[in-house]
């Protein structure tokens, strides 16, 4: 890349295998369902997660909404977290075109709603009130140090979901980061979940798109949905190639970013005006703050970093930043970030 950029995973170019791949992809009118590319990428991603079958979509905003219109209507309830990226970071896009209620519950210290708090606020049947219709998820918890779920926590709403027919939806935008994190397959975590989303286009390196998966008739409610979010794509097999190399060959190396995000954190927490929880840094993002005793804002140590190192830095706050490690981003690029930051805050 031209540059450290530590502002999200999402910046990251494509891989060359995945260039090689565009180039020379198989192609077709995929909403005449003619894409040989897309078909493979969705079958592909489909297995991945234990599901009958997947869409394509331009991203996970766009794979999240179709998931909630696929699952729920006009007048209908969704109960999720306060601070999740469904509710916070879409646009509210569920009420705006969807017309479904989101009804946001607190979370804990990692992400998770407590299993009795969403019971509680299933809606009774009354013309009164909004109707509950699905239970949303994320995994991992971006809102929360990008923190992995673990499969026993999402047992337990899912059987919440279950016991008063709720559909549930997971936001898996980082969903390979948090089973590679946990060691296991990404099936343990998609069991539990009717849909879900993933990204391909963050740590996974692909340069657009998400996959929705789920079982062939909500997919096939889901095709349409799609196209009414104007998400029907042509030749989009040119961008279901690097897909597919994501799912073939960048899950497992998901565990560098994890090690390079650990390793920042370990040096922000011997750096003098930086304060970080480490042992919160479970997958590849780390979010800290600056000390009581600096001068400099947020902004201004992120501008500084930019003109002096050529380090690129998301700022979290007026104090705070969030720094995501991604397959450009190696151990040297670690050390540079640190370096550039003792010598900005000394001069504070």
């Amino acid at each position: 890349m031209d540059r450290i950029d530590f502002r999200s995973d999402t910046v990251s170019w494509p891989t060359p295998a995945m260039r090689e791949a565009m180039a020379s992809a198989r192609v077709g009118d995929d909403v005449y369902g003619e894409d040989p590319t897309v078909n493979e990428l969705e079958a592909l991603a489909a297995a991945r997660v234990g599901k009958e079958a997947g869409l394509f979509v331009s991203s996970g905003t766009m794979g999240n909404l179709a998931a909630v219109l696929a699952h729920a209507g006009r007048g209908d309830e969704a109960i999720l977290g306060e601070d999740s990226h469904v509710f916070c970071w879409e646009a509210g896009g569920m009420a705006a075109l969807g017309g479904v209620m989101p009804h946001p519950l607190p979370t804990d210290a990692i992400g998770r709603m407590a299993p009795g708090a969403v019971e509680d606020a299933i809606r009774w049947d009354d013309p009164h009130v909004a109707r509950s219709r699905l239970v949303l998820l994320e995994n991992s918890y971006g809102g929360k140090h990008g923190y992995p779920l673990p499969p026993e926590y999402l047992a337990s709403i899912a059987a919440v979901a279950r016991r008063y027919g709720l559909a549930l939806h997971m936001d898996g935008a980082r969903l390979f980061n948090a089973a590679v994190a946990q060691n296991i397959d990404a099936a343990e975590l998609t069991r539990h979940v009717d849909s879900v989303t993933f990204c391909l286009s963050k740590g996974l390196c692909a340069p657009v798109g998400s996959v929705l998966c789920g079982s062939a008739d909500f997919i096939h409610h889901a095709r349409r949905a799609r196209k009414i979010l104007g998400g029907g794509m042509r030749q989009a097999g040119i961008l279901a190639a690097a897909g597919i190399v994501a799912l073939n060959e960048m899950i497992e190396r998901l565990a560098d970013d994890h090690a390079h995000a650990r390793l920042l954190a370990e040096g922000l927490a011997q750096l003098p005006g930086a304060r970080v929880n480490v042992d919160m840094v479970r997958t590849n993002m780390v979010f800290f703050e600056l000390a009581d005793d600096v001068a400099l804002s947020s902004e201004q140590v992120a501008d500084r970093l930019r003109e002096t190192a050529n380090v690129w830095l998301g700022t979290n706050g007026p104090r705070g930043f969030r720094a995501v490690t991604h397959y450009w981003i190696d151990a040297n690029d670690v050390r540079v970030l640190l370096s550039g930051l003792e010598s900005v805050l000394a001069q504070s």
